[in-house]
């Protein structure tokens, strides 16, 4: 089975401007479509953030989806004291050694390891900070003709890197039909 990487967070205050132009209500409800969008057919790949390994796991709840099938969650051990609990329901996460004393570092090797996947077939970026365009370059590095798709309505950096590489016009920056944008870009 191919995979969808996805990079996704809800921006916090302090880091950045993302917070400022972010709806995390928007955030979670294009997650959930994506979700919905291609989880039968695609596994979604991620990097264990915070607020987005909850959301995940209760859409998987709620579709009745077997997990250990559709999703894969890739956590750096430099993280391991404030992994979220709802890690303890995927009996699929990997696990990448931190650098010791390095969250740069530990997160660039958890990175590689996620996106020199080569079931990789789209990456999908909702909301987010500066991982977001950290993600991006490996993923390109990796993947340089693979699919990419900032989802720039709910805010963040997905925003800001949608109007960097040029992929949406005005008109687009604001669609909240995210069924049918995953519909019409993911359309493998």
């Amino acid at each position: 089975m191919s995979a969808i990487f996805l990079a996704a967070s809800v921006p916090i205050v302090g880091r950045g401007d993302y917070y400022e132009t972010s709806d995390p209500f928007l955030i979670q409800f294009a997650v959930r479509e994506l979700v919905k969008a291609v989880i039968r057919d695609k596994k979604i790949v991620w990097g264990g953030h915070p607020a987005i390994t909850p959301m995940i796991w209760t859409i998987c709840q709620d579709l009745n989806i077997d997990y250990s099938n559709s999703v894969v969650l890739y956590q750096s051990l430099f993280f391991k004291d404030q992994f979220p609990k709802e890690n303890n329901q995927f009996d699929n996460v990997i696990f990448i050694d931190a650098v010791p004393d390095d969250i740069e570092q530990s997160l660039l090797k958890m990175r590689e390891a996620m996106l020199s996947r080569e079931d990789l077939q789209a990456a999908v970026f909702i909301g987010g900070m500066e991982g977001v365009f950290e993600e991006y370059k490996l993923f390109r590095k990796f993947h340089p003709n693979t699919k990419v798709l900032p989802v720039p309505s709910p805010g963040g950096a997905a925003l800001q890197l949608a109007k960097q590489i040029g992929c949406f016009d005005e008109n687009r920056l604001s669609d909240v039909d995210f069924a049918r944008l995953f519909q019409t870009e993911l359309n493998f």
